[in-house]
């Protein structure tokens, strides 16, 4: 996931998209044969080197994500081609590279990158150190081969199921000046493939701790990493009481944090998940001394991010359009956790925030489909709202709670690691006995809501979520 909050005299919440996507399922793909790249600081720098094994017309970089609210391509203002001959474009969705003449691209291109510490949707940004050490995603390098860039154009959003002539590519990460930080630990040099994960150029401060290592921006303002030495495990402890084991080493995670600076009249926090990480980068004046505001937002960060190592690790989404079942459903975990551990947390509230996006982002749009739009709030809202009607069917059941609906489907799927939209729906089948609550959820993700309030008050009404529908709206009561 993907939090951000900007403020300029007061702290506002906007939840993003996770980017816990699933990873594309291409065909089958040598890793042998993959390209051989090269990442290398020095003095600060930072160069990309690609060398292909053979010819291509056009190499498409898997991750093409936009920036956030502006929703235009990061790489082109990231990367620079050193390369005479070949240039970088987009086309459709997705970045290229491509020799101006038409033929093969070169077997060896040159990037000299400037990294900046940007929101993007749906994948997972570059961290900026304020000491100049760097961060990068290590799936960042992937790419796949087209035969033209017409080809690129006609290549969806989502490459989940789509056969692709291309995949994970074989990286080599060096620093001059020092080794490199992965996983929490120091190499010389490291060679990454298929690991999703961050490598660490540059100095940061590392320190293990139980249950939890933290990697720490020197010049971080040192509250916020007190805080996060105390609550992730906290939190870590209480979902695995309720859920067993994660199945990707979330029992045991890292949290990365940088700090881009005390900038005037903002308060900033962002970041992600992946496998056994948690990646958080704040900024802004707002953040530079402790305050009540800043430190529910950051637990409540902590709490959905460190719910993805459940749900959107342990299971993935078989779709990307399926987000709402692990957007959603890390909300409602982390309400439920943080309510669980600090009893004066208003959990009513934040739920009640779920259901009134959710009212407003369905209204005649299909929520399967708001990714596309740039609207990926609905995955978490409406998502929140479908696991709260799962949980209300749940405890008329048997007296239980999300975690009880949750636990059995986590444990079923364990083995494949995905959780699809099919399997979800019919579980709360299963549960509530009552197969026209699917069937009105999918109506909403296909088609939207003509009237969502009385669409949420009728899933809420059959499944015993305490509501009231008063002034057009889907009140929730204690």
């Amino acid at each position: 996931m993907r939090l951000k909050v900007l403020s300029t005299a007061a702290v506002a919440a906007a939840i993003l998209l996770t980017a816990c996507a699933a990873t594309p399922a291409p065909g089958p793909w040598n890793v042998e044969a993959a390209p051989q790249v090269t990442v290398t600081r020095e003095d600060g720098g930072l160069t990309v080197d690609y060398v292909f094994n053979r010819d291509a017309v056009v190499w498409a970089f898997m991750d093409s994500a936009l920036i956030s609210d502006v929703r235009k391509p990061w790489r082109p203002r990231q990367w620079t081609v050193e390369t005479p001959g070949v240039v970088m474009e987009r086309r459709g969705h997705y970045d290229i590279i491509r020799s101006t003449d038409g033929g093969p691209v070169p077997r060896h291109v040159r990037f000299s990158v400037t990294p900046q510490a940007v929101e993007l949707e749906a994948e997972y940004k570059t961290l900026v150190f304020s000491d100049g050490a760097v961060a990068l995603p290590t799936r960042q390098m992937d790419v796949f081969a087209l035969g033209s860039p017409e080809a690129a154009e006609a290549m969806p959003a989502d490459l989940n199921g789509v056969d692709l002539d291309g995949g994970a590519s074989r990286v080599t990460w060096r620093d001059l000046d020092g080794p490199v930080l992965f996983n929490g630990e120091r190499h010389a040099e490291l060679t990454t493939t298929g690991e999703r994960s961050y490598v660490l150029l540059g100095q940061a401060r590392v320190t293990p701790g139980e249950g939890l290592t933290t990697v720490m921006d020197p010049n971080l303002p040192p509250w916020i990493g007190e805080k996060i030495r105390d609550f992730a495990p906290r939190v870590g402890e209480f979902y695995l009481q309720r859920l067993g084991r994660p199945g990707s080493g979330g029992d045991n995670p890292v949290v990365m944090v940088s700090w881009n600076g005390p900038t005037e009249r903002m308060t900033s926090m962002g970041g992600s998940v992946l496998p056994g990480l948690i990646v958080m980068s704040f900024e802004g004046t707002g953040v530079t001394r402790p305050t009540a505001e800043m430190e529910r937002v950051s637990r409540w960060f902590i709490g959905h991010e460190s719910a993805h190592f459940w749900l959107g690790q342990t299971v993935r989404y078989e779709f990307a359009r399926d987000a709402w079942i692990t957007e959603g459903g890390a909300d409602l975990m982390a309400v439920r956790a943080l309510k669980t551990l600090d009893p004066t947390y208003d959990d009513r509230k934040a739920l009640q925030e779920e259901v009134d996006d959710c009212v407003i982002l369905s209204q005649g749009r299909r929520v399967a489909e708001a990714g596309g739009r740039g609207e990926h709030r609905a995955y978490y809202a409406c998502g929140a709202v479908f696991a709260m009607t799962a949980e209300g069917a749940q405890k008329r059941r048997d007296g239980g709670d999300w975690f009880g609906f949750l636990r059995p489907l986590l444990d079923a799927n364990r083995r494949d690691g995905v959780l699809t939209r099919a399997e979800w729906l019919n579980a709360l089948t299963r549960v509530s006995g009552d197969p026209t609550l699917a069937a009105d959820i999918g109506r909403m993700l296909d088609q939207g809501a003509a009237d969502p309030v009385a669409e949420i008050a009728s899933l809420f009404r059959r499944t015993g979520v305490p509501h009231r529908v008063e002034g057009g709206s889907v009140i929730l009561m204690n």
